[in-house]
């Protein structure tokens, strides 16, 4: 009779290589773990591309894709020609929320995601008009100023619109809001180019942005609450509108 260690199929070749998502994991905690034996502080600059893939046996895209995520934690910066650098203090124990949205379709996970925003961002928005500082207000309205004139220019401002946004954020003075709603708005954004990529995509919202910002000025929480429910009520329609 044929004894157990050769009836048994080998197993060994279905356990040396990892899939994709576990190699950027493993990068993840691997890069955190140096960060914090090498006692790096904020504004330290980061090994280089090179050094990491040589360092960790892996690709510049995996590479890419966990300094991604640390950028959307907000804990890392690339800057062009430089190089990355750390904005935060990143350790072991540091905790890492990522984000999966199921693209069996489209119109479905946009939805999913807007539901979701939804109730962080009014919650975000609440309390950036609660806690907001002279220079909060400075920054928001230079933002929201720059958003203005470009839109006016050129009919849309996407990059401008989430600077004006991630002003209210930083506002709130809790990191974790920025930190959400930024992997939110990438995976919402990430879709654009098909089959939303309309620059008049929820142009109708551009007014509301102003009045959003009062409400922080004014310290009006219900305010700030029913202006960022009237710019994401646009967004959902949009939405529902171009994927019929």
């Amino acid at each position: 009779m044929m004894s157990d260690q050769f009836s048994r199929p080998a197993v060994k070749s279905t356990l040396t290589l990892l899939p994709p998502a576990d190699r950027g994991r493993q990068v993840s905690k691997s890069l955190a773990a140096y960060i914090q034996q090498a006692e790096l502080a904020a504004g330290d600059r980061l090994p280089a591309e090179r050094e990491l893939m040589a360092a960790l046996g892996v690709g510049r895209s995996t590479i890419r894709e966990v300094i991604r995520q640390f950028q959307a934690l907000g804990v890392m910066e690339t800057r062009k020609g430089s190089g990355t650098y750390l904005v935060k203090p990143v350790t072991s124990a540091t905790v890492h929320m990522p984000l999966s949205v199921n693209m069996g379709s489209l119109r479905d996970a946009l939805l999913q995601t807007l539901e979701v925003r939804r109730g962080i961002e009014c919650e975000a928005c609440m309390a950036a008009a609660r806690r907001r500082t002279q220079d909060d207000l400075q920054h928001i309205s230079a933002a929201l100023e720059e958003m203005e004139r470009v839109h006016l220019q050129k009919g849309t401002a996407g990059k401008e619109d989430l600077a004006f946004h991630l002003a209210i954020y930083d506002a709130t003075h809790n990191p974790l809001f920025r930190q959400l709603l930024e992997q939110m708005r990438e995976a919402f954004e990430s879709f654009w180019d098909t089959p939303f990529d309309r620059p008049d995509f929820a142009r109708r919202s551009f007014p509301y942005h102003r009045t959003l910002f009062n409400a922080i000025l004014a310290q009006d929480t219900e305010a700030a609450r029913r202006e960022t429910i009237k710019i994401l009520d646009i967004v959902e329609e949009d939405i529902k509108e171009m994927s019929r």
